[in-house]
Parts: structure tokens; C-alpha cells; sequence
């Protein structure tokens, strides 16, 4: 005897629906504990030194500047919406690989305002990003490589309001 084991359209469309329900509305698609024992979370309303110290403890944070490459404008008419870029230079192998950019605006209310992974299989590690800058400050890209290494670098963003300089 055989089985008709066969997925209909309609299965397999309502199947779609519910992952995308359940990914829009941001319930884990992990088992429980699993991710949010990884890695922790970017944080709310908390100073910069705080939001560092979660998420690195005590580890230094090393100059960067002749691996990791920071590309943001110096001057933003808009703070809404400032375009960043990271570049590092590593060869991305399995013993040797860029884990995670995180991007830190220390001015912001939120001063962690985002966390990239990355995995061996990205290539290279580059990430390219618009994020919002509530006022003038540092703007830093930290890097963390997979031998538990954190790298900084750090450049000052002026934020100016409808585009006037001065």
C-alpha cells in the first residue's frame, strides 16, 4: 500500500502564512532559551559605558583602525537617516572569522543600535546599514572576532538641523 502523502497549494500556502505571522510579530523560530542564551540584547535607554559593559564585561576594546574600516559622513543634514558601512579585513575562515559588528552611536538614547552576525560562510565582512543619530557625537563600529578579540574605531558625526553648518 501507498500512502498520498502529496502537500496540496492550499497546505502549503496556509503553512507560509502562519511562519510569516510568527516572524512579523517576532516570536522565536528557535526553541526556547536557545538564541537568547547566545547572544544578549542590544539594550534600552542606558548610558554607553553601561550598554558596553553588558555586552563585553570587562573585556578591552583594542584600536582598530588598521583592520576595521568606519565609513560615515562627517557632517548629516538629516539624522534620520545616516548611511554607515564597515569593512574588515579578515579572511573569513572557520579558524579565523569576524562573529559580530556592532554599531554604537554614544549620543543616542539607545546608544547600541545594532548588532550584525556574521559566520565564515558571509565571505567577507562588511556590512552596509542606514541608523538613526539623535544629535552630535561619536559614532563607533566595535568587532568582535572569533577568538573573543573586540576592535574600535571610533569617528565624530555632526548632526546638523536642516542642513545649516554652523
Amino acid at each position: 500500500m501507498t500512502s498520498d502523502q502529496s502537500i496540496t497549494r492550499r497546505t502549503m500556502l496556509e503553512t507560509l502564512g502562519v511562519l510569516g505571522v510568527v516572524a512579523g510579530t517576532g516570536l522565536p523560530l528557535s526553541p526556547p532559551g536557545q538564541a537568547a542564551a547566545q547572544t544578549p540584547p542590544l539594550g534600552g535607554q542606558e548610558t554607553v559605558q553601561d550598554g558596553l559593559k553588558r555586552l563585553f564585561g570587562g573585556r578591552s576594546l583594542k584600536d582598530g583602525s588598521g583592520v576595521v574600516t568606519l565609513e560615515i559622513p562627517l557632517i548629516v543634514a538629516n539624522g534620520a537617516v545616516v548611511p554607515v558601512a564597515v569593512d574588515v579585513a579578515s579572511p573569513m575562515t572557520s579558524a579565523n572569522y569576524v562573529k559580530v559588528v556592532y554599531l554604537v552611536a554614544d549620543k543616542n538614547r539607545i546608544p547600541v543600535i545594532t548588532r550584525v552576525t556574521l559566520a565564515p560562510e558571509s565571505g567577507q565582512a562588511s556590512v552596509a546599514i542606514c541608523v538613526r543619530l539623535g544629535e552630535t557625537g561619536a559614532v563607533r563600529a566595535i568587532v568582535e572576532q572569533s577568538d573573543g578579540t573586540l576592535l574600535q574605531v571610533t569617528r565624530e558625526v555632526k548632526v546638523t538641523v536642516g542642513g545649516c553648518g554652523g
